[in-house]
């Protein structure tokens, strides 16, 4: 890596020295390097964020350093719980107090001192892709300038007035298409899907789109009383009759009558009738609950705009053009070729022909000038692919901060300590090149990068490594090592060490060959286009290609949807999709299939939250807490008391403190000031009233059951065979070190999806099952790789079939099938260009994937690490 000005000419021992203070080193790592001086080094002492263990370490400044360890080893908590957010902290302090309250604050940290640290930027991996009004333009600013360049230097229509840059903004009021208020899309609900079954009569659920239990039942009663025959079919109502129930907009209120039931008292009452219309439109609308607005989904049909054609503005905006096309025209190329377009633009000849002259054609060459700087840093990320209208919400967390990344490197600021959160995550390793450079650009403009990383060519390259572990939760939260990359390799300890420096990982077995073939013809969606793609049954199989390839629209929308049609089952919507009606999400459309009947059941893991609050854990997610509660249940004392399994669950009345209400903390709001969380004066954090409390199991209560790790649970339940189960499985997925009450909105992306993938393997195994997953290795230290990989091949092993979408090329090395899409990204990748065994892929002509891959098969078969 290129050093810095100050560094050139100077030894190696001399750019990079490690402190004295820089915490813990393995035995034999070598001697310390001089101190380098405090002006050099962002010096940390006693951070206790976490499970680091007062930890005390210095880095240098104006460098990459990278942070690796295993996954919970605490080298986020040492990047981003410490340093990071003790720079803000800081920083706020000179910030007045109201404008404190519209940051996003992440608390002050648990740590004795940090010297020498500069302002800092977070480039975190977001756990959300914002909403569908949220696009790469907006995100990069691309669209502002974009915008002002149609309103200074575009080409209007005769006597048309000059628009303001917001006209032409589907997101503000004079922008917006008013029929579609900006959304490009306008929502009918279809008769056909709210009666599936004509031959039903409404008492017998006819009209399926009404909700159920008690609210449908009242609509029934509502009609009963207007004098509808409810027990007539459906097809033998008169037709205006099934219109009005359907579509009307009259909400008249009758006295409803119910049918008296021996088992409970009834009373008439006044009730409100709602057509099946009415009531899909306005849950849809409204309902904050994601499976009532998916159920109002199934009953609507989306179709563009009529008056915008599904562009989103008013015709005073698409009536301008700049280079011949409207704003949205523009918006819609991918990067790459609005630069081309842009480009040729401006050329003093084209400008004159399109009547742009004067102070209009100084004004389109500045904004264009503005546009292709922005757009070239993107495409130096290997951005160019991605549209400027796409939405946020469809773009992966690695392609979310790398935008961001792209509007760092534009600001020109320097004495910056940009905190990178695994910033090669869902890169192609021809994409991590350009992310290195970029990563040297910050630094050569005096900037410092600290950067948590697990992709091993990021941390050959950087300039300094912190090595955190040696373990993950209890058995980690100490610094093996900070100095330079080539003195880990003397870190016995270091569970980075083996990967870097020797290769290790588990051995690669043969190729299995397959029990039989799925075959998909005819995929054309995003940006395939008529693809036909095989995967083999009972194999294990990796599919690769650059960003923006088609991979995950192949692996995770169509593959799935085309399976669950044929199982019959609703399938899984995945998490960019969710906003949308189900008509406008159909990637099973027009795609023909061969080899399903080799597929009894489908699984899809990924790396979405396993839940939305605190109240869900590890335990409750995977079910081993029913064991527990039981466990508790059957005890003597509890017995003896009339305590159910009930009376040990903290989410219900009856057994948890009711001051925090189970929650185990009070939140306490300060106004000007960030919001707090603090324990539970009542219960001090166990959620649990004393009563609940007494009952114990060995002594313990079921509160410091909850408290238990993974591994420690093992031999506290060992006896317990519904938990041992459970627990077992966990602690061979690498996630030992988690605590059975940890909240679900802690855990990371990687460990979410272990999570799943552990629920998933304590099922009893019927094999013939298909499981996909999108990248499962993000996230993950190489050892905590090996142990996912041994697990999906276990899963095949036992007659079922995995795919999944991989940038870890030593996962595809270890394939029994690859399939690289390709060659590039967006309108110039959406093709299969090689398929086979790891090795033919590796020789494939044409394929961008294949020289790196046969560059980790020249290793050789790996030894177990």
């Amino acid at each position: 890596m290129p050093r810095t000005p100050a560094d050139a000419g100077r030894p190696a021992a001399d750019r990079g020295p490690r402190p004295a203070d820089a915490g813990p080193r393995a035995s034999g790592a070598g001697p310390a390097a001089p101190d380098a001086g405090p002006d050099a080094m962002v010096r940390v002492r006693g951070a206790r964020e976490h499970n680091l263990r007062g930890v005390d370490v210095a880095v240098p400044r104006d460098q990459v350093v990278v942070f690796t360890g295993v996954s919970g080893s605490g080298k986020s908590s040492l990047a981003f719980g410490t340093i990071y957010a003790e720079a803000q902290r800081r920083y706020l302090e000179s910030v007045a107090p109201y404008a404190r309250r519209l940051i996003d604050q992440v608390g002050a940290p648990r740590v004795g001192d940090i010297t020498g640290l500069p302002p800092a930027v977070a480039l975190r991996q977001p756990r959300g892709g914002g909403t569908t009004r949220s696009s790469v333009g907006t995100v990069t600013h691309l669209s502002n300038v974009l915008r002002m360049l149609f309103s200074r230097a575009g080409a209007y229509p005769s006597g048309a007035e000059l628009l303001d840059s917001d006209a032409f903004s589907p997101n503000t009021a004079v922008g917006a298409c008013p029929h579609c208020h900006g959304l490009g899309q306008v929502h009918t609900v279809s008769a056909a899907k709210m009666v599936p079954d004509q031959s039903l009569s409404i008492r017998d659920g006819a009209v399926a789109a009404w909700p159920g239990a008690w609210q449908g039942k009242n609509y029934r009663d509502i009609l009963a009383e207007l004098g509808v025959d409810i027990d007539l079919p459906w097809s033998e109502l008169p037709a205006e009759r099934r219109d009005w129930i359907l579509t009307t907009d009259e909400q008249p209120v009758v006295t409803v009558h119910p049918v008296r039931e021996a088992h409970r008292i009834t009373r008439p009452y006044q009730g409100t009738y709602s057509s099946a219309r009415r009531y899909v439109l306005h849950t849809y609308a409204t309902t904050k609950s994601p499976a009532l607005r998916a159920r109002a989904a199934r009953f609507l049909e989306s179709a563009p705009c009529p008056v915008c054609e599904g562009r989103r503005l008013r015709p005073e905006a698409l009536a301008v053009r700049f280079a011949g096309q409207d704003v949205t025209r523009l918006a819609a190329l991918p990067l790459s070729g609005l630069a081309t377009v842009l480009a040729a633009a401006v050329a003093p000849d084209r400008l004159a022909a399109d009547g742009v002259t004067g102070a209009r054609a100084e004004a389109a060459a500045t904004l264009v000038a503005n546009l292709l700087d922005r757009i070239g840093t993107m495409t130096e990320l290997g951005l160019g692919y991605l549209g400027t209208d796409r939405s946020t919400a469809t773009l992966s967390a690695g392609e979310l901060q790398r935008l961001r990344l792209a509007t760092q490197l534009r600001t020109g600021l320097f004495g910056v300590l940009y905190v990178l959160d695994e910033p090669s995550a869902g890169l192609h390793p021809a994409d991590t090149e350009a992310l290195l450079a970029a990563l040297r650009r910050l630094r050569a403009a005096g900037n410092s990068l600290f950067v948590v990383e697990h992709n091993l060519d990021v941390v050959r390259d950087a300039d300094w490594i912190v090595d955190v572990g040696p373990g993950a939760g209890e058995h980690g939260g100490r610094v093996l090592y900070s100095g330079e990359v080539a003195g880990l390799a003397d870190v016995e300890a270091s569970a980075t060490r083996p990967y870097l420096f020797e290769g290790a990982g588990s051995a690669r077995p043969a190729p299995r060959e397959p029990s039989g073939w799925l075959e998909l013809r005819g995929v054309t969606r995003h940006n395939l286009r008529d693809v036909t793609a095989r995967f083999p049954l009972g194999a294990f199989t990796v599919v690769t290609g650059v960003s923006g390839s088609g991979k995950s629209t192949l692996v995770s929308q169509v593959l799935p949807a085309v399976v669950a049609a044929h199982l019959g089952v609703e399938p899984e919507r995945p998490e960019e999709d969710e906003d949308l009606p189900a008509a406008e999400d159909r990637p099973a459309d027009g795609v023909t299939a061969t080899g399903l009947d080799g597929v009894h059941r489908l699984v899809r893991v990924d790396q979405r939250p396993i839940g939305r609050t605190p109240r869900s854990n590890l335990a409750t997610y995977t079910g081993l807490f029913d064991a527990v509660r039981k466990l508790f249940a059957a005890t003597p004392e509890a017995r003896s008391r009339g305590y159910d399994a009930g009376r040990f669950s903290f989410n219900v009345p009856g057994g948890r403190c009711e001051n925090c209400q189970g929650e185990g903390a009070i939140s306490i709001e300060m106004l000007f000031l960030p919001g707090a969380s603090a324990p539970c004066p009542v219960c001090h954090g166990s959620r649990y009233d004393p009563a609940t409390l007494e009952v114990t199991v060995d002594g313990r209560s079921v509160a410091d059951v909850l408290a238990l790790t993974v591994d420690e649970a093992r031999d506290v339940l060992r006896d317990v065979p519904a938990a041992a189960r459970s627990l077992a499985v966990l602690a061979e997925v690498g996630l030992g070190y988690l605590r059975l009450g940890q909240p679900a909105t802690t855990l990371s992306g990687g460990e979410a999806q272990r999570v799943k993938l552990a629920s998933e393997l304590q099922r009893v195994r019927r094999g013939r099952t298909l499981y996909v997953l999108d990248e499962p290795t993000t996230g993950l230290h190489p050892a905590d790789v090996e142990l996912l990989v041994s697990q999906l091949r276990g899963l095949v092993d036992a007659g079922n079939t995995v795919v999944l979408v991989e940038h870890d090329l030593d996962v595809a090395a270890g394939a029994d099938w690859v399939v690289d899409l390709g060659p590039g990204g967006g309108s110039a990748g959406g093709r299969i260009v090689a398929a086979g065994r790891p090795a033919e892929v590796a020789a494939a002509p044409g394929s961008v994937t294949g020289p790196y891959l046969a560059a980790r098969m020249a290793r050789g078969p790996r030894a177990a690490g």
